[in-house]
């Protein structure tokens, strides 16, 4: 997930809990620094003129290895937890040649960094399996796109498939190796048997696309507009996906939504916008399209003072992700970082905590949350990129699944 700083101009955000059960603050581990910039050692987060590109910088952490997909720099870097640079993977067209990595299999001896070629577009979401075999978003070239007219959806995205060394495997399209290129991607999981499930957007829905470790399709699960549930107990109310998971131990994929309803001016009786009503996270069964269950999520609530005056209203959180034993990671922006809610499927247990980001570093975020419940993230200021973690797998324990 993404944020971009909270524009509280004539508002001041005062921080509460949905009920009065104490907030921990988690406190973070600065594990090292980048410099913005071309070089082997750097991000390029920003473009000449300083602005932040539409290309995405995501983020993945796997056992104290955290690969980061740098659409700008059209590259895949992968550190150590202690900022130990262990190999890159670049396009030699657009990036200037490593200066302290070897090529992989090109030396005699022993190389503990290296540095690989392949031509990326725009590499975007990332994953890891088990086996540190990474799997990365990528684009065609214009000339291979295609267009599904059914579900009108331009037909430009697949996903890279490297070893644990860097080295390229495979394509992955709809139908496995060297398939059909997916619609827009939303996210990459990696999952149970090193599983791998792409999600993707539609203009009228989502298609989620399952495959085993060798990239053989598994399932195909649509998920139309039309089709998005709605609990028994809420009537005239319009869904909206926030996102869609997948577990990461089991064939089991969680579904936000969020629920609003029309509102309307009592003197004219005329609708006149629309507010939340509630949001819930669905639990389905990958390999029938049935769902097993759901999570009710509470509303954040918040305060702001205009014109002297208190008012408390409800927000939605964002669904950062799922860990084991069925356990789901929410966030929601406050002053001085974020608000964590960290709910069970498997019982009514939910923990709460608060994480620390400086303004200063609110330029630009992505968060990655770990199998084993370790949220991570990548943090900008102007002149460099942090990387943190937060042992949020601590309190997420304590949830008993």
């Amino acid at each position: 997930m993404k944020f971009l700083p909270l524009a509280l101009v004539s508002m001041v955000l005062l921080f509460c809990g949905c009920n009065n059960e104490q907030i921990l603050s988690i406190t973070r581990e600065d594990l090292f620094s980048l410099d913005i910039g071309r070089l082997e050692d750097q991000i390029d987060l920003f473009n000449l003129e300083g602005d932040r590109s539409v290309q995405k910088t995501s983020l993945a952490m796997r056992g104290g290895l955290f690969c980061i997909a740098d659409g700008n720099g059209e590259k895949i870097v992968c550190y150590t937890s202690y900022g130990d640079l262990l190999f890159m993977i670049y396009n030699d067209e657009t990036n200037p040649p490593p200066l302290s990595l070897l090529p992989l299999g090109e030396h005699a001896g022993v190389v503990t960094r290296w540095a690989l070629t392949y031509p990326f577009r725009s590499p975007g979401a990332i994953a890891v399996d088990s086996r540190k075999h990474i799997y990365a978003e990528d684009r065609f070239p214009y000339e291979r796109r295609g267009f599904d007219t059914e579900n009108k959806a331009l037909l430009d995205s697949i996903i890279l498939h490297f070893d644990a060394d860097g080295r390229f495997v495979e394509y992955l399209g709809q139908e496995g190796v060297g398939g059909t290129p997916f619609p827009r991607i939303s996210g990459v999981f990696t999952t149970i048997q090193d599983e791998l499930a792409v999600v993707c957007r539609l203009p009228q829905g989502w298609n989620i696309y399952w495959f085993d470790s060798e990239g053989a399709p598994l399932y195909q699960i649509p998920l139309p507009d039309k089709a998005v549930p709605i609990p028994s107990d809420r009537s005239g109310v319009f869904p909206s996906v926030d996102a869609i998971v997948a577990a990461p131990d089991a064939r089991r994929l969680f579904i936000k939504v969020d629920y609003y309803r029309d509102t309307y001016d009592e003197s004219t009786n005329t609708r006149s916008g629309n507010e939340g009503d509630g949001s819930v996270i669905w639990i389905m069964n990958v390999e029938d399209g049935s769902y097993t269950g759901i999570i009710e999520v509470p509303f954040f609530e918040y305060t702001v003072i205009v014109n002297n005056r208190r008012v408390t209203e409800n927000l939605f959180y964002s669904m950062l992700g799922a860990i084991r034993d069925n356990r789901i990671f929410l966030s929601f922006p406050v002053e001085g970082g974020y608000s964590i809610l960290i709910l069970s499927a498997d019982s009514r247990e939910q923990r709460r905590g608060f994480i620390q980001v400086d303004d200063e570093e609110l330029l630009f975020n992505t968060f990655y949350v770990s199998e084993d419940g370790i949220l991570s993230g990548l943090l900008a200021t102007n002149w460099e990129v942090k990387m943190v973690w937060w042992r949020t797998d601590r309190i997420a324990g304590e949830i008993a699944p």
